[in-house]
């Protein structure tokens, strides 16, 4: 589902050579070159957005399959895009978040109207790499998207640290030419009581308040019931009447957006934006290691039937945007001001053994709920000038980024202590209690899009990007599109992309220990061992290419690609003690997260687009993972499906009347075979069976202001029980999950209906 944004407008002149480039004011060019009237290429980003690894989706696809929660549920059903844990260990497994091309989450950017949402990042990151997060891409109701682009590969690049596996940008809807507003109610109905249904009440208005102010307002209200707390029962490890294994977390949502458009004269515009978020998680038992059967009798832990449906996290999320946008003679600017502050309350979780993740109680902490703090400045803005240098057509862009970002959690940071017993080792370099850090960084870019002749496009791109602890990272890039006749094409591109370590990884002062379990086994003789932060990391890297071909004859279209990231430098917790420390008589081995020398990514895309009749069209994409391991230990990055397919047909039956029916396919899903951080095989790691979800839905509009849409989510009802874990140790709670390690939810039914004026 490719947009063409091919921008062509007329000049009468034409700017040159951009001397430089200030984020604070927009730059002034000289003109070098004057034709009478030219067209103009397009920018760099729009022309990267023609590339094969890159697919948009529209309201109106969003309006046909709303989701049930947040928009990963759409998302998924994209070209290389999935649902998967942060860890391969299974560890919060239902907490499925995007996974573009097999990097795994913390490697997919989200974007909402072009800013980054890094909300995320004020969720600790367990000994595995496990985030407890949904991600970020449920800040934004589906009712209020005009569309989001899926950006995968070389593409994404461009974006900066983070966009290493691919970019997903919500932009949502702005204001009308004239007053308008709708007001939403979705509900879905699970066929089994013990999965929890969702409902969502949205609103819009639109509209001008003068001839030069336009704003456009949403919000609303979203809850999804926790999975039943036993619902994995007759699949996973029981005692004492709990089921280790947890089914799906609820949330509840509510949010309010406004936007502010100021016509400044025909050539600017001012945008002021503010958006307020409230999201919290309705507890379904889930604790990283599964211990929910041990919570249930109290003790140190909060007992997880009193926990059951009760708010453990409350996440509020503010987001202040101040953009201007500048159409000028000379071509076009952007500059932005915004102010992210993200605040997670929780529960106090242990950070130690196998109670790592667990909410502990009163009796056991000295504290029952800490707040950690995330908050991000960033002044970025870009120009963009027509150019006629060479003989050639060209729009150069030159762009910039100034960020500074902090995170404050003293609940991660806090001495080791449990129930009055200190955990903590006598001395250890780099733990000076700081429980907040810091750090600045900018960018520098420079994009060109080239039309070197008719049918030949060059895009060079390349950005330099310095972080104050992490030093310098250049990211050159280059994409080409040539078009060998009227329907086919050939495009492909290569890119260096990055990622800086995050503030957990790199802040001394996070400090998890393990008593022996979570350890190599030589070390439970010496008291255990101890994962530390690390501020002396490298950042991630990744050299991303692609290359495949189109067709488009205007009715029919389709494109196939090969895909291959080479990633260096991925950051894990390491496994090889660098030294031991004093904790009361033992001595635990210290180990502290580490860079990993080489992974690869590579697979197949493919779309097809089919209309085959006047009403009727058949689209079809198809993702297949020939590799995705790392280079140490030949063991996945993440758990995804050997391939992907998904199909659905669209039938406008009558003028008022539109029906779908659609099918994803998910191939066989292998685990890890080798636990890393314990140096041992994995008892039992069977794989997951190929699978397949179908569903069907009809949309009618009953008038010109009321519209409904119902349909059957899994119509087949298949269904997947979680049973545990995906680790070496012998432990019979949570050995032999294998891939087993999420649930699927069974049939459901949905009902939208909205109310527009």
């Amino acid at each position: 589902m490719s947009h063409h944004h091919q921008g062509l407008f007329r000049l009468n002149h034409v700017a040159a050579v951009l001397c430089c480039l200030s984020v604070f004011a927009p730059v002034r060019a000289q003109t070098v070159h004057a034709l009478d009237s030219v067209d103009v290429l397009g920018t760099a980003e729009e022309e990267l957005k023609e590339s094969l690894g890159v697919s948009v989706i529209t309201a109106d696809d969003l309006a046909k399959r709303p989701p049930a929660t947040d928009l990963s549920d759409i998302l998924r059903r994209e070209p290389g895009v999935n649902l998967t844990g942060s860890a391969a260990s299974g560890m919060r497994g239902n907490r499925r978040q995007l996974d573009i091309r097999g990097m795994g989450p913390d490697n997919t950017m989200v974007l909402i109207d072009g800013r980054p949402a890094n909300s995320r990042n004020a969720a600790r990151q367990g000994w595995t790499g496990e985030r407890d997060t949904d991600g970020d891409t449920n800040w934004v109701p589906p009712e209020a998207v005009e569309r989001i682009e899926v950006l995968r590969g070389p593409a994404a690049a461009r974006y900066g640290s983070g966009a290493m596996g691919g970019v997903v940008n919500i932009i949502t809807k702005r204001s009308t030419d004239e007053l308008s507003g709708s007001i939403s109610q979705y509900n879905t109905f699970q066929q089994d009581s013990d999965e929890g249904d969702s409902r969502r009440t949205t609103f819009m208005l639109a509209g001008p308040l003068s001839d030069k102010l336009g704003f456009r307002l949403f919000g609303g209200y979203a809850k999804t019931q926790p999975d039943a707390l036993n619902i994995n029962r007759g699949h996973a490890y029981e005692q004492g009447g709990i089921v280790a294994a947890s089914g799906k977390t609820g949330v509840r949502d509510k949010y309010i957006n406004g936007l502010l458009t100021l016509d400044i004269d025909e050539s600017q515009t001012l945008d002021v934006e503010m958006s307020f978020n409230r999201k919290s998680d309705l507890y379904s038992g889930d604790t990283q290691n599964l211990n929910g059967y041990a919570t249930g009798s109290g003790g140190n832990f909060v007992p997880v039937t009193d926990l059951y449906g009760s708010e453990t996290t409350v996440v509020y999320r503010t987001d202040l945007g101040l953009t201007h946008r500048g159409n000028w003679d000379w071509g076009t600017s952007r500059i932005g001001l915004s102010y992210g502050y993200t605040r997670n309350d929780r529960g106090t979780e242990g950070l130690f053994g196998g109670p790592e993740g667990a909410f502990l109680s009163e009796s056991a902490s000295a504290q029952s709920r800490y707040v950690s703090k995330f908050k991000e400045w960033r002044l970025d803005g870009e120009v963009n000038i027509p150019l006629f240098a060479g003989g050639l057509d060209q729009m150069l862009t030159v762009g910039g980024e100034f960020v500074h970002e902090s995170l404050e959690d003293p609940g991660s940071m806090r001495i080791l202590t449990l129930a009055g017993s200190s955990f903590e080792p006598s001395v250890l370099p780099g733990r000076d209690g700081n429980d907040k850090l810091d750090y600045n960084s900018f960018a520098l870019y420079v994009e060109d899009n080239i039309r070197v002749t008719d049918a030949l496009t060059l895009v060079p791109t390349v950005r330099f990007n310095h972080h104050e602890k992490f030093g310098s990272n250049v990211s050159p890039g280059l994409t080409a599109s040539y078009a060998l006749n009227d329907v086919w094409s050939i495009k492909g591109g290569i890119a260096r992309a990055y990622k800086t370590p995050n503030m957990y990884q790199a802040n001394p002062n996070y400090l998890l220990y393990s008593r022996g379990i979570g350890c190599m086994g030589y070390m439970s003789a010496a008291g255990g061992c101890y994962l530390q932060g690390n501020d002396d990391l490298k950042s991630e890297t990744s050299i991303n290419k692609e290359i495949g071909f189109a067709y488009d004859d205007g009715s029919l279209s389709g494109s196939l690609a090969y895909f291959r990231n080479d990633y260096k430098n991925k950051i894990v917790a390491g496994v090889d003690p660098y030294g031991q420390v004093v904790s009361g008589a033992s001595n635990p081995y210290l180990l502290r997260w580490e860079n990993t020398p080489k992974a690869v990514v590579s697979g197949l895309e493919g779309n097809l687009f089919l209309p085959l009749t006047e009403t009727l069209t058949w689209n079809t994409n198809v993702t297949y993972m020939i590799e995705s391991k790392d280079k140490t230990y030949n063991q996945p990055l993440s758990i995804i499906p050997k391939y992907t397919v998904n199909s659905w047909l669209d039938w406008q039956a009558m003028p008022k009347l539109s029906l779908q029916a659609t099918l994803t396919w998910y191939g066989k899903q292998e685990p890890a075979s080798f636990d890393v951080r314990r140096n041992e095989e994995v008892e039992q790691a069977p794989s997951l069976s190929p699978y397949a979800l179908v569903g069907l839905n009809a949309g009618y509009e009953i008038n010109k202001n009321f519209h409904i849409r119902a349909g059957i989510n899994n119509l087949f009802n298949k269904r997947l029980y979680r049973t545990g874990l995906n680790t070496g140790t012998n432990n019979a709670v949570i050995k032999g999950a294998g891939a087993q390690t999420y649930n699927e939810h069974g049939r459901a039914l949905f009902v939208n209906l909205t109310a527009s004026f």
